[in-house]
């Protein structure tokens, strides 16, 4: 298929005589979101303004980064802290289109997005999705009285004015042929990295970049989510690996180096589940990411699992992060 995944990315991350040929369509791309962000920062569209310290946690380019495991991160070392945590999320691959939403750990993720499902169930803090994201954190502050917010996937949603900036990319990956869109994976020029306040690697950290590594936990059952077994009690045997996220590679990758016979299932990103898809009649256990599996719930058996994955940050992040909100609430704004 000529404009399959494999196609696409060959483009974006390899010096592909057709991106060559985009390059017109990125310039203009380019000179558009440039404009926009300006017109943003001049005032002549209006950004909102939020009572409490508000937390963007983005990237620069098409694909999973790791925004979510962050967003996990962050509510819990803020609720560690005292602080009462909401999240707000366009929630991508849902079909909510209007009124604000909140999310529980058994909202519909078809209707309100994968992701912010997911985080409710991690965190037990407060989730709401809406397209103006704005209107989200007001009803999250007002009607459950949260006092910082943190926006998944928010970075380029310059309505809402933020505080600290973090922007998170893939450090093995990073940026391909550096080019914008349609040429090249990126939503923004990599100078854009230049303003934000944190730039968080996902494995492999640079200078001036923050590391980002995963930890993965023992397998969580499906049909009884306290049941749990370890990954090296599937050594040496055949298991069905699903996968619907931005970059499975990794996760592949794990389950291999467990010793594991992993037949691979990728499916798009937020892609949605049926019933036939988790069917192979083989009696063989099915693996799938947290992701997904909140996808997949009402169509599992005692033969289905999920992953858990859990970021780790360095100290560093910690202080300079403890640092900026001090200076937040102290001369800004107090929740």
């Amino acid at each position: 298929m000529l404009f399959s995944k494999e196609f696409i990315e060959n483009v974006w991350y390899t010096k592909h005589p057709l991106a060559y040929l985009l390059l017109p369509l990125s310039w203009i791309y380019t000179l558009f979101i440039v404009i926009r962000r300006l017109c943003y920062q001049s005032g002549l569209i209006a950004v909102n303004q939020i009572d409490v310290p508000v937390i963007i946690v983005g990237n620069i380019s098409v694909g999973g980064t790791g925004k979510t495991p962050l967003v996990i991160w962050l509510a819990e070392y803020f609720k560690e802290k005292g602080f009462k945590p909401g999240i707000v999320s366009r929630g991508y691959g849902g079909k909510l289109s209007g009124k604000t939403q909140q999310v529980r750990p058994d909202s519909d993720p078809l209707l309100v997005g994968d992701e912010p499902v997911l985080i409710s169930k991690r965190t037990s803090c407060p989730v709401a999705v809406a397209v103006q994201r704005r209107k989200a954190a007001e009803e999250l502050i007002e009607h459950r009285h949260c006092d910082v917010i943190l926006c998944d996937d928010g970075m380029q949603h310059y309505s809402l004015a933020r505080d600290i900036e973090i922007a998170v990319i893939d450090g093995q990956r990073r940026f391909g042929n550096k080019h914008c869109l349609p040429a090249g994976p990126l939503r923004e020029p990599v100078s854009r990295l230049k303003s934000v306040d944190f730039v968080v690697s996902k494995y492999i950290a640079g200078r001036h970049e923050y590391k980002m590594e995963y930890s993965y936990g023992d397998l969580v059952s499906l049909t009884e989510p306290n049941r749990r077994i370890s990954v090296s009690s599937l050594d040496g045997q055949s298991v069905h690996a699903i996968a619907g996220i931005g970059n499975p590679d990794r996760y592949f990758s794990y389950l291999r180096n467990q010793n594991i016979k992993i037949i691979m299932h990728e499916f798009p990103d937020h892609y949605a589940f049926n019933a036939e898809d988790l069917k192979f009649n083989d009696g063989l256990p099915v693996v799938m990411t947290e992701k997904d599996a909140v996808k997949c719930t009402a169509y599992a058996n005692e033969l289905h699992w999920c992953l858990p994955v859990t970021a780790t940050l360095p100290d560093s992040f910690k202080y300079r992060l403890d640092a900026l909100m001090k200076d937040i609430i102290d001369g800004q704004k107090t929740a």
